[in-house]
């Protein structure tokens, strides 16, 4: 779908309209040298764009190092009155008939807007689930999402400004990359998802290990747990040798019995209290999993099975209810044995006070020995070690579960990655970039006279050891490139990926939104824009006058034109 109009509605009156064509369409701050070339609205302008196209609305108004500092004076405006932003998109610049209207506004909760061709969607999740099915038909979207996979088409953040391939946030993870670079090459695999589900749970396993183990390894606690047990030993030993008279000798023996008791009692009832807990870990993380339910994958799996099942008679509801259903039951599975845990926690807690009174009782009759404090320094040392002996037999049983945990996960990813990095598979990634290699190199040479290409590497995480598809652009003769030059590559890399995916019938957009072109040098630009006209692409991009080639310095490219005396919403007039 191309971009046809921007239109900034004020209360039903229009106080912007800009008509793209096809080709470059330029906007341009015409305020002169003697301007700042600043917040007149040239980047602000890329950023409705984007907003229609799933984004934040906080970006319009908030600071890009600082989204807590707000441009008031915009946002005051935009919410004040009412402004409505509408995209229009059609799949062809010469027949206007199929159409897309995008409209959203900056209000919230119930007055908020946003619509796609009259029909309003409550959430910005469901928004951007009808974007993807409105642009890109029925195609298939689990991961990488919808946004994921535009993100490399809109660029004015400045990380995106200087990285080609790098286009998410930066807390995005090296599998997450990988599965959008596969998928924009048509080699998205079958388990994608599940992989990148599996490789965040491993890394959190890996976390709480390194948490149990952050004093002593478990080889550590196993070998002092083996000095707590003969320790032990040793008092008992030292206990039975006490030269005591023979009624202190009945009570020792009945209160090492009842004390014996106490021990298992208490192990019980500690048993219990995990088993308790993780129950109620594992309530309460299914009872997260209803309140953030992921809809994107929810639709993703419900557009895969109508794709492949057409007569399929449940709705994206259904699927919902019957999501929360199942993890209604999966609760309901999970808590039907606490109330037997909370019974027998209650009956263990009753025998332990009944044996606690017992050793009471019986320790007042051994006080009145004259062995009592020899006798009650040996007992107090064997508590001391009965203590560390639980505390260390709990985090080895810890360490152990923990450890069996990250082997199922391992074993599970391996079976996926045996398949991702199969020599099938492989050559599969190698044929495919081989493929946009061809179109990247030609476009290249046609802008800059030079070879630009993609290329791959299979990189492994220091951490888990999983393997990963990286990927990177490199310039065949000059690998250090100058900020503008790099531009010029990101400039190749967008249109030359653009004929590619018409190519190989990838879901894309034929258009590219791109800020601060007057850092490329005015040659490329004007070679751009007779390639991307050439090949049916739009190239939509904010410059300064005065930076632009003589060439391009033309009224027909012209789409907006904005100055310090007519900035974008004309708050000023």
């Amino acid at each position: 779908m191309y971009l046809k109009e921007l239109n900034i509605i004020k209360r039903n009156e229009l106080i912007r309209k800009v008509n793209f064509r096809n080709g470059i369409n330029l906007i341009v701050d015409i305020t002169g040298k003697d301007g700042t070339g600043n917040d007149v609205g040239k980047t602000t302008t890329l950023k409705l764009m984007d907003m229609c196209l799933g984004s934040s609305k906080n970006v319009i108004y908030a600071s890009a190092e600082n989204p807590r500092d707000e441009n008031l004076l915009v946002k005051k405006f935009l919410i004040d009155n009412e402004v409505v932003i509408q995209l229009r998109l059609v799949e062809d610049l010469n027949d206007p008939m199929n159409e897309i209207v995008i409209e959203r506004n900056f209000l919230k909760r119930n007055s908020a807007i946003r619509t796609i061709n009259g029909i309003e969607y409550s959430n910005d999740n469901l928004f951007e689930d009808g974007l993807a099915k409105a642009l890109f038909g029925d195609t298939i979207l689990k991961k990488p999402s919808f946004r994921q996979l535009i993100s490399h088409n809109i660029r004015y953040e400045d990380d995106s400004l200087v990285n080609t391939l790098k286009t998410l946030n930066k807390y995005s993870k090296a599998v997450e990359y990988e599965s959008l670079h596969l998928f924009m090459l048509g080699c998205d695999i079958e388990h994608g998802e599940k992989r990148q589900e599996l490789s965040y749970k491993l890394k959190q396993e890996v976390a709480f290990k390194a948490r149990l183990e952050k004093h002593q390894t478990k080889n550590a606690y196993e070998v002092s747990l083996n000095a707590i047990n003969l320790e032990i030993k040793r008092l008992k030993s030292q206990k039975k040798d006490l030269n005591l008279n023979e009624n202190l000798e009945g009570d020792l023996s009945v209160l090492s019995t009842v004390r014996l008791e106490v021990s298992n009692v208490s192990k019980r009832i500690s048993n219990l209290e995990v088993r308790r807990k993780l129950i109620q870990d594992a309530k309460d993380s299914l009872k997260q999993d209803i309140q953030e339910i992921d809809t994107d994958q929810l639709v993703a799996i419900y557009e895969e099975a109508s794709t492949y099942l057409p007569e399929l008679n449940k709705t994206f509801e259904d699927l919902v209810d019957y999501h929360n259903r199942m993890i209604a039951n999966k609760i309901s599975f999970v808590a039907q044995s606490l109330p037997k845990v909370e019974n027998d926690l209650e009956d263990f807690y009753s025998e332990l006070r009944t044996l606690r009174d017992k050793e009471a009782e019986i320790s007042q009759r051994i006080a009145a020995s004259d062995s009592f404090e020899q006798l009650d320094s040996i007992v107090t040392s064997l508590n001391n070690q009965y203590q560390k002996k639980g505390e260390y037999e709990q985090t080895i049983e810890q360490l152990e579960a923990v450890e069996n945990e990250i082997k199922e996960i391992e074993e599970m990813l391996e079976l996926i990655d045996n398949e991702l990095f199969s020599d099938s598979f492989e050559s599969v990634v190698k044929r495919q970039v081989n493929k946009f290699n061809v179109f990247f190199s030609r476009v290249s040479r046609a802008i800059y006279g030079e070879t630009y290409g993609l290329t791959y590497k299979i990189s492994v995480n220091k951490k888990t050891g999983k393997k990963v598809y990286s990927f990177s652009t490199f310039d065949v003769l000059n690998p250090n490139l100058s900020t503008g030059k790099k531009q010029g590559e990101i400039s190749c890399f967008e249109i030359a990926y653009i004929m590619f995916a018409r190519a190989e019938n990838i879901p894309h957009l034929p258009f590219v939104l791109n800020d601060k072109k007057e850092l490329m040098h005015g040659n490329q630009l004007v070679k751009i824009a007779s390639l991307v006209k050439e090949e049916n692409i739009q190239f939509v991009c904010s410059i300064l006058e005065d930076k632009l080639p003589q060439e391009l310095r033309k009224k027909p490219y012209y789409v907006l034109e904005l100055s310090q005396d007519d900035k974008l919403f004309r708050i000023e007039s």
